[in-house]
């Protein structure tokens, strides 16, 4: 008997089916200047925090090295550091902000692992609520969402 529990996401097939830009996504949004754009909620000194374009759920955030590695262990000290700490913050705005009952955070190293960008690593903030993965997604193709992506930006970078 399997008792894992999935976490489904059809709505992001869209991306997965999509054609990718040719330069590094992660590396060409923070050099744009236009956070309210990309949705960067905050820039560090070698990282930044932004929203997931194309979200698990409500709220979920992505932390990005401005350097571009693919590999966990490439990354510096100062980097590693500064990951933690923008993580810390990002779970405690969603936290005040939007009062979820969990978090899943964590990475994807490499395409086979499931990177969805493998070309720069990432670590994802993905915000839980009890029901948030409902049958809308698996009945209909359609993701109940609560907020807009831009009113989830409002939303988190109010408290961060």
């Amino acid at each position: 008997m399997d008792n894992n529990k999935n976490l489904w996401a059809p709505w992001r097939l869209g991306y997965v089916l999509s054609e990718k830009p040719k330069e590094c996504v992660l590396c060409s949004m923070p050099g744009d200047n236009d956070d309210e754009k990309h949705h960067i909620i905050h820039r560090g000194v070698t990282c930044y925090l932004l929203l997931n374009l194309y979200p698990y759920t409500n709220g979920h955030m992505l932390v990005a090295p401005y350097r571009h590695t693919s590999e966990y262990d490439d990354l510096t000290t100062e980097e590693l550091a500064e990951m933690a700490q923008i993580t810390k913050r990002a779970v405690q705005a969603v936290k005040k902000s939007m009062r979820p009952g969990g978090f899943n955070i964590g990475l994807n190293q490499g395409q086979v692992a499931g990177a969805g960008i493998h070309e720069h690593l990432h670590f994802h903030i993905v915000p839980r609520w009890n029901g948030d993965i409902n049958f809308m997604p698996a009945v209909a193709g359609v993701k109940v969402m609560p907020q807009s992506l831009d009113e989830a930006y409002e939303t988190i970078r109010s408290v961060f």
